[in-house]
């Protein structure tokens, strides 16, 4: 159903856009070897969150408004995550962590093979770019607009699009 008040267009955005970044890092983890690093998945849980809370809105629609912001809270952190990220991996300043993949077990092989075999892959090196900016700084791009159109939205208030 295609929305028609503002508060329909934040609630539509709030559920697509973490579904189409979580979507497209799984696709490049899976189809393309790019595994993530620690601060690969620092900036996935926001996006989860705001998953969640974004389809909540849908099944509980007294509350939309309240849960619509909290998603797009969680976008906006997803993106601060990622324009950190960014920096690490530019050299801009110092990360954090050790950033190590962390070990997944693979089915019926031993916890030990599995961290042996788990790819090392570091927060600030980057593994995909295009245009010079790195998949942090598209998720820092995308989520902060995204986020702000939905807070936008939000303010607007519940008035029907013309």
């Amino acid at each position: 159903m295609i929305p028609t008040t503002n508060l329909g267009y934040a609630r539509l955005l709030a559920l697509a856009v973490p579904a189409a970044l979580l979507g497209g890092a799984y696709f490049g983890q899976y189809a393309f070897g790019l595994y993530p690093c620690e601060m690969c998945w620092w900036q996935r849980y926001p996006h989860f969150a705001a998953l969640g809370l974004a389809a909540l809105a849908y099944a509980v629609p007294a509350q939309s408004r309240i849960l619509v912001a909290l998603a797009a809270m969680g976008i906006v952190a997803s993106g601060l995550i990622g324009a950190y990220h960014a920096g690490v991996e530019y050299h801009w300043w110092q990360g954090l962590t050790a950033c190590t993949a962390p070990a997944a077990t693979g089915a019926g092989g031993s916890a030990l093979d599995a961290i042996l075999d788990a790819p090392l892959v570091r927060c600030d090196q980057v593994q995909w770019q295009l245009f010079g900016i790195s998949l942090a700084g598209y998720n820092f791009f995308i989520s902060s607009v995204a986020g702000l159109a939905i807070f936008r939205l939000l303010a607007k208030g519940g008035r029907a699009e013309g």
